[in-house]
Formats: C-alpha cells, sequence, structure tokens
C-alpha cells in the first residue's frame, strides 16, 4: 500500500511534513513519527515539520515546528498527514512543492494531492505509519516509536473506539518492541491539574438534552470561554466527551463560539453522524466529526438534523 510514498522519499531530497490545523495526538504523532522515520532510514534527507503550535501536546519530542520560507519547496516532497480535506490542512504552501502525497484514514472528501493514501480501517493515522514502517522493515526508533504510540492511543480512545481491531494492536505491540516508555507518556497525557478538573465537572453541569431525544449538547458562549481563561479549541474538542457514556444518549455535540462561527464537535456511540457534518461543511469519521457553523441558530439546526437520525431508526 506504501509503495509509493516510500518511492517518492527517495526520490526527494526535501522533505516537508504538514497535518491539519490544531493538531490533536494523532496529528503530532503521525507527523513527528514519520519526520524520525525518514531520518534515521534515509541519509542525506532534509526534513521539515510544519504547523501551528500546541499546549496539550508540549510535552511531545519534537511537537516545536519548523519555521520555513517560500523557497524551501523548491524541489521538494509535501507530505499531507491526517487531513480529509484541502482545507482543514494548516499550511498551505504545501501547493508550492515539486510533489505532494496524503496519508489519511478519515471518509475520503476530495483528491487533493499526487499521491493519494486513504484507509478508513485504520483508527488512527498514526496507526497508518506504524504499518508503513513495519510492511516497509524500516528501522524503527524509540522517539520515533513514542510518538506513532502516542497517536494511536489518543485517537483510538485508549484502544475503546470502533476503529480499533486485531491490527490495531499487532501494530501497538510492534511500536512498544521499541522500548516506549508507557508509564511517563500515560502520565504526561492523563495526569490532570486540580483546576482543570473543576473546569470540567462545570462542563458536566451544563449537559443538556434535546427535545427528549437520545441527544445531549453543550453550548459555551464566547463569554464563557474567556472567563474560563481556555481557548476555543480546547473547550471543543478538550470537553466534548464528558458527555460519553450516559446511559440512554447515543449522540452528543459540543458547541463553542470561537470569533464569528461556533465550533461543533459530533460524537456517537451508535449513529453514523458523518453526514450531518458533511452537510454544514465539515466532515471526519463515522461517529466522530467536525463542522462550523455561523451561529446559534445553526446549530440548533444541526442537533434537529441529529435528532432525525435517532427518529429514523425508531422507524424501522
Amino acid at each position: 500500500m506504501f509503495e509509493q510514498i516510500i518511492k517518492a522519499i527517495k526520490e526527494y531530497d526535501k522533505i516537508i511534513i504538514h497535518r491539519h490545523t490544531n493538531p490533536d495526538g494523532d496529528a503530532l504523532g503521525s507527523q513527528i513519527g514519520l519526520k524520525e522515520l525518514i531520518k534515521d532510514n534515509f541519509s542525506g534527507k532534509t526534513v521539515y515539520t510544519v504547523g501551528d503550535a500546541t499546549k496539550r501536546y508540549a510535552f511531545m519530542d519534537g511537537s516545536v515546528m519548523d519555521e520555513i520560507g517560500d523557497d524551501a519547496y523548491d524541489g521538494a516532497l509535501a507530505i499531507i498527514l491526517d487531513s480529509a480535506t484541502k482545507e482543514l490542512v494548516n499550511d498551505k504552501r504545501f501547493e508550492l512543492a515539486a510533489c505532494t502525497a496524503r496519508i489519511d484514514h478519515h471518509i475520503y472528501c476530495e483528491t487533493f494531492t499526487d499521491i493519494e493514501i486513504v484507509d478508513t480501517s485504520f483508527e488512527s493515522c498514526a496507526g497508518m505509519i506504524a504499518a508503513l514502517a513495519r510492511e516497509s522493515e524500516l528501522s524503527l526508533s524509540k522517539r520515533s516509536a513514542t510518538a506513532i504510540f502516542t497517536g494511536m492511543v489518543t485517537d483510538s480512545g485508549r484502544f475503546r473506539y470502533d476503529g480499533t481491531s486485531a491490527r490495531t494492536f499487532e501494530l501497538a505491540a510492534y511500536l512498544l518492541g521499541a522500548g516506549i516508555d508507557t508509564s511517563s507518556l500515560y502520565t504526561n497525557l492523563y495526569l490532570e491539574e486540580l483546576a482543570s478538573v473543576q473546569k470540567r465537572a462545570g462542563f458536566v453541569q451544563k449537559i443538556q438534552i434535546y427535545k427528549n431525544s437520545p441527544v445531549a449538547y453543550i453550548y459555551n458562549t464566547a463569554d464563557e470561554v474567556k472567563a474560563l481563561g481556555m481557548d476555543a479549541f480546547s473547550v471543543s474538542r478538550g470537553m466534548v466527551n464528558t458527555m460519553a457514556d450516559i446511559r440512554g444518549i447515543d449522540i452528543w455535540v459540543n458547541f463553542t463560539e470561537d470569533g464569528g462561527k461556533v465550533l461543533c464537535e459530533l460524537r456517537s456511540s451508535k449513529y453514523n453522524i458523518n453526514p450531518v457534518a458533511v452537510k454544514y461543511g465539515g466532515g471526519g469519521h463515522k461517529k466522530a466529526s467536525g463542522a462550523d457553523v455561523a451561529d446559534f441558530s445553526q446549530a440548533m439546526d444541526m442537533l434537529e438534523d441529529l435528532m432525525a437520525l435517532t427518529e429514523e431508526d425508531n422507524e424501522r
């Protein structure tokens, strides 16, 4: 599956690795892991990672991105990771590269690179990088393995989500063989300050049920986000699963005002909510997607569409 991209990596001496904006553990883990794989296995390559900064995953070795000029793309290979659409890619300069490639596990939306490797059967993009390393018989360093493993753990919900398969655990075991310090990793991922726990408790108190349906939501205003001293993305992505694992709730959405738009994080334990996200200009996975809407009114329209999914199921 990865022959084309391995061939391209061998062909180009300068490689620039991109991923989506507001990076999660998977976007960063796959990006850092691939960079280390290339450096360790293909001598003479100049490899850059680019994108916006992150606070949540700043503990990851290699999380500080490179700052490069437009001329760096001359004669370069640009690899885009964990991005379903061109719009989601943080740095659009990848289009300046001599050759472009994409590795992604989201539901297909569009073709926007020369080489496309999209496989929705993987729980994470990092899992695809692990498969690339194993299938291509590349040397795997502890640093690379740790980054990739971090991406797999976070995007699989600690190996709980539906995308987790026997292959997921086989690849995780392969990565662990490189000597990953899981104790340190999990401490960085899950240890919280008391203030953070108290903030999360506040979000739990805000959970609302939409019209007595199995749809729950939280709506966060811009003033509320500012008062918390948090950025909108941390509230939106970071707090959506405070609504997970509630008996009788099959779909949950976290709405967060951010400037002139409302960030929407959609999750479900039962339904394919991706078409609803796509309807509002977003995308993602069957049971975990995102989108942006204009205002509170459109957010309520989205809830109507999600409730309709559950009503259609009841009618069958």
